[in-house]
């Protein structure tokens, strides 16, 4: 008797440490699919040109290197430009994902994206982080209550727009997003995963010749970022009408600049969705626009300083030496952002950042 009363106590110990174990598990890969900096610190940024000389000429005017590098893609792009500056500046990317092609065509609608119409993109992103071990943020549709982007679900009127461009087609999307470039299971189950939500299973569409057997589990970390209010500020446009569930995001953003700073604003966002989802939170887009400002840079920072769920900020550089956000234009804010960016707390490399093999 009293062996089988051990017995059972073994088991029941066992079964208690697996389950320890699991859920440590599962924690541990949320954790790691942020891509959060190292405790402490916080990830500098600034956004992509095309051109490596101005990530490196915007590092010599603030006096620090970023370790992000953000790139802004049009759905379907593909990376043979983009990679091989990536890995020459050493820099870990987020890839801004738009339906706007340069020549300003529609490439695809939120509805379309919802119903598996680019998948052939989204499995590519999948097999080509995975097999590269790139660690990579994935920022879908930002902005998605700004009027002016193709994929918002409000016009500049304040109506909704509906249909292809409504809230659930647009958090829909998202998630699609979300479960194809993640990975990490048999296609199988990942159609699964779609099924459960009331989507159609992984298409073969584009170019794909065939789908994988698997889905890799790629390092890829998705970052929701609507504007703090939306653009028009309507309660039809507020960032909660595009949330796609906790599950599917892995940072919170927003984008925040001198013209447009709504203190307010930009606080209620930090409370609600960053504390309030305890989703690490970047200023995915932050800067001067039009005129010199050091107080909005001190401020800025401060406030990111400030907030331990400020895990990243990206300056907004624009393209060309005369337009409205260069920082190198704007002498007293760009000396304001050094005195800043002199912290420790601002690293000049992120781990594993991208090289050439």
């Amino acid at each position: 008797m009293v062996q089988a009363h051990l017995t059972k106590f073994r088991l029941l110990k066992v079964a208690l440490l697996g389950a320890l174990f699991f859920a440590c598990s599962l924690a541990s890969q949320a954790e790691g699919r942020t891509l959060s900096p190292p405790s402490g610190k916080i990830f500098f940024g600034v956004t992509d040109t095309g051109e490596a000389s101005d990530f490196r000429d915007f590092s010599r005017a603030v006096g620090k290197r970023p370790p992000v590098i953000q790139t802004f893609h049009q759905w379907g792009n593909s990376w043979d430009k983009s990679l091989p500056r990536w890995r020459a500046l050493k820099a870990r990317p987020m890839l801004h994902m738009t339906t706007r092609a340069d020549n300003g065509e529609e490439l695809i609608t939120p509805r379309q994206i919802a119903r598996g119409r680019g998948d052939d993109y989204l499995v590519r992103i999948n097999t080509q982080a995975a097999k590269r071990n790139l660690r990579i943020y994935l920022r879908p549709l930002g902005e998605p209550n700004r009027c002016l982007n193709y994929y918002a679900g409000v016009d500049c009127s304040g109506n909704v727009r509906g249909g292809s461009y409504s809230y659930g087609w647009y958090k829909q999307a998202f998630r699609r997003i979300a479960i194809i470039t993640r990975g990490g299971a048999k296609r199988g189950f990942i159609n699964k995963r779609l099924r459960d939500i009331g989507l159609p299973k992984v298409q073969k569409v584009g170019e794909a010749k065939r789908l994988p057997r698997r889905l890799p589990r790629a390092p890829v970390s998705l970052v929701w970022s609507p504007l703090p209010a939306g653009s028009p500020t309507v309660s039809a446009n507020r960032p909660a009408r595009y949330w796609p569930g906790k599950e599917w995001v892995d940072w919170v953003g927003t984008d925040f600049y001198n013209r447009y700073n709504n203190w307010k604003h930009l606080s209620n966002f930090y409370k609600k969705w960053a504390e309030g989802k305890n989703k690490p939170m970047a200023l995915t887009e932050f800067g001067l626009w039009g005129n010199d400002g050091p107080g909005f840079i001190k401020r800025i920072m401060s406030f990111s300083l400030k907030r331990e769920k400020v895990r990243m900020l990206v300056y907004y550089q624009d393209f060309g030496s005369s337009n409205s956000f260069r920082i190198q234009n704007f002498p007293k804010g760009r000396k304001m952002l050094s005195r800043f960016l002199n912290k420790r707390t601002f690293p000049k490399f992120a781990p594993g950042f991208p090289r050439f093999r």
